[in-house]
């Protein structure tokens, strides 16, 4: 028998065995603070906000390194701006103040996950996730102070479908931590607006974009069960 041969019926690595659990999280929080700060056509910036978002997933292997499961997301976003000028030209110059911004997002996916192991530990591999997900967000926005007062409240319903690669490394039998990289696919998004409680708008928009997506990446840890 050729060493060709022998080679070509080794059984393939095995990084998450068939019958294993996965389940784990992501975690992220994010604030900035801004004074007097200046940016492209944006000038004197005072902002303040913060960022929080939680990801809990749960998979199940169905095969060798394949597995099959769910994750949510939730997020929630705050910015506070004031005392903002937008120079366009020495014509064109406009004043932003008193801006407040709360956003909600949520959402559930259905997740298939293929791992390719590195070398021959079975400590570190490779694997990509592919997310097809539906969810919506909530968000108002209020401008100025007292009778000049306006706001508009906007909600969404959102479905993507995605991949997104990562690193796993377990730092024991069962425990991992995961860094993934989002990579945008095809988004529908369908919103509504209503402005100071009178005035309502809707919007629709489709995109497709697979490049890297360098401002989702997540960092987690996972338990193998």
């Amino acid at each position: 028998m050729h060493a060709q041969d022998t080679q070509k019926k080794l059984p393939p690595k095995v990084f998450v065995p068939k019958g294993q659990w996965i389940v784990g999280s992501n975690v992220s929080y994010s604030e900035h603070t801004e004074s007097n700060y200046d940016f492209l056509v944006v000038e004197g910036v005072n902002s303040d906000g913060y960022k929080f978002k939680i990801s809990p997933m749960f998979a199940y292997a169905l095969k060798d390194n394949m597995a099959l499961g769910a994750r949510f997301n939730y997020s929630r976003t705050l910015v506070r701006m004031d005392e903002t000028q937008i120079n366009l030209d020495d014509e064109n110059q406009f004043d932003v103040n008193n801006i407040y911004q709360l956003k909600h997002s949520y959402s559930a996916m259905a997740i298939f996950r293929s791992y390719i192991p590195l070398g021959e530990s079975k400590r570190f591999a490779l694997f990509s996730e592919t997310q097809l997900e539906v969810g919506g967000s909530q968000s108002k926005v209020s401008n100025g102070r007292g009778e000049e007062l306006t706001g508009t409240y906007s909600t969404s319903v959102d479905m993507g479908l995605g991949v997104s690669p990562g690193l796993v490394a377990f730092i024991n039998n069962y425990t991992a931590v995961e860094v993934s990289v989002g990579v945008l696919g095809v988004n529908l998004s369908k919103k509504r607006q209503t402005t100071n409680q009178v005035e309502t708008g809707e919007q629709s928009s489709t995109s497709a974009n697979f490049k890297i997506n360098i401002f989702s990446i997540g960092l987690g840890i996972a338990f193998y069960l």
